[in-house]
């Protein structure tokens, strides 16, 4: 699936943290959001560890972006919090990837590479801004 759950909550995270000028907490943003706290703090931390949110600890701790949103792409944010570029298909990215073991005679795996290739460069190019705008 390419946008999953997971993506979706990364998003709308973020959205709301690019309108604040302080940090916000896990809890306060999973109310706002209405999301399982445990599922957005994973989310959250996948997304400091790849660089794109900055946490604070202690009292008036919690996250805020690290990057400007312009500087955000959809690609970095999927990739971040799936552990892996986001796929149309199991198998589009690579032959190497295919599920059947039966790349070497697969009709249509160049035309979902090609698709993939684009989807990459189109979510690459979209920005965290141009989301929010």
């Amino acid at each position: 699936m390419l946008i999953t759950r997971a993506s979706e909550y990364a998003i709308l995270s973020l959205i709301v943290l690019s309108k604040n000028s302080s940090p916000m907490d896990s809890e306060t943003l999973s109310n706002q959001l209405s999301i399982s706290k445990s599922f957005l703090a994973k989310i959250l931390q996948a997304l400091a560890k790849k660089g794109i949110l900055k946490s604070f600890k202690g009292v008036n701790g919690g996250f805020a972006l690290f990057k400007e949103p312009k500087d955000i792409s959809m690609l970095d944010i999927m990739s971040a919090v799936e552990g892996k570029a986001p796929a149309v298909f199991d198998c589009s990215p690579s032959l190497q990837d295919c599920p059947s073991e039966k790349a070497n005679i697969c009709s249509i795996w160049p035309f979902l590479n090609k698709l993939q290739g684009k989807i990459d460069t189109f979510l690459n190019e979209l920005t965290l801004q141009d989301v929010i705008e």
